[in-house]
């Protein structure tokens, strides 16, 4: 059964034709068979095409037709897409850039709860920070970036990329640890608060509390106020030392 926005095979070649003449149905198999797309399968075997489906062929019949680019090419293309590591448009992805920070220099609660969708290789994350092989390793060896298998996600190239910084000022992934060491003690008090009023729970007393805020709403504000405050401590021993 389809769900609202799902088209069958038919009809996205109807919704395709207008813009490429040659699409078909044995077309457009050809490419799931490749792994291209991968619509939604009924319990009776019907092909159901959402709308980012519909954008991917797009993509992909566009690459054919005005770039002339193999499907091996493409197929790399689409996983940078799927990575967040290149926008549709073949620039670097907007994930890529580190969160805006509001006025305090902390970032909003709802950003720091929000998943990160970019996957980065160790190459990719060298290319963008110009960290060399071995300093990667040293600070995977450190704690301060963590591959999750073969790829790096959005915190470890923001981290990556302010260590790149220090270590233009003389300061080494090694003399980074202490950060890591920092963020696992806040970590432990973001637990802690949330253990003491975690959802359903008033803040002084066991008894239900209506419209309580989610545990990760709770975590994110909980872990946004140490920031703040380790941002503000930092500040004022800058100020003071001047």
């Amino acid at each position: 059964m389809s769900t609202p926005g799902e088209l069958t095979i038919g009809a996205v070649v109807d919704e395709l034709r207008p813009d490429f003449d040659d699409v078909s149905i044995s077309k457009i198999r050809y490419l799931e068979a490749e792994g291209l797309v991968s619509p939604r399968r009924t319990t009776a075997g019907y092909r159901l095409f959402s709308l980012d489906d519909v954008q991917r062929l797009r993509y992909i019949l566009t690459a054919q037709r005005d770039r002339f680019l193999p499907l091996r090419v493409i197929r790399e293309e689409l996983d940078a897409i799927d990575r967040g590591t290149m926008t549709p448009h073949g620039g670097e992805g907007a994930a890529g850039a580190p969160q805006a920070p509001v006025s305090d220099g902390v970032p909003r609660a709802k950003d720091l709860a929000a998943p990160t969708t970019l996957r980065l290789t160790r190459h990719e994350l060298g290319q963008r920070t110009g960290l060399t092989g071995a300093q990667l390793e040293s600070l995977v060896g450190y704690g301060l970036i963590a591959p999750d298998g073969e790829y790096l996600d959005e915190d470890d190239l923001v981290v990556a990329s302010a260590a790149a910084s220090l270590i233009q000022f003389g300061i080494e992934p090694r003399h980074l640890r202490p950060f890591v060491s920092a963020a696992d003690r806040e970590v432990t008090l973001v637990g802690h608060a949330v253990s003491q009023r975690g959802p359903g729970r008033s803040p002084t007393a066991s008894t239900p509390a209506s419209g309580s805020a989610s545990t990760s709403v709770i975590a994110a504000e909980v872990a946004r106020q140490c920031l703040a405050l380790h941002v503000a401590l930092v500040r004022k021993a800058l100020r003071q030392q001047s």
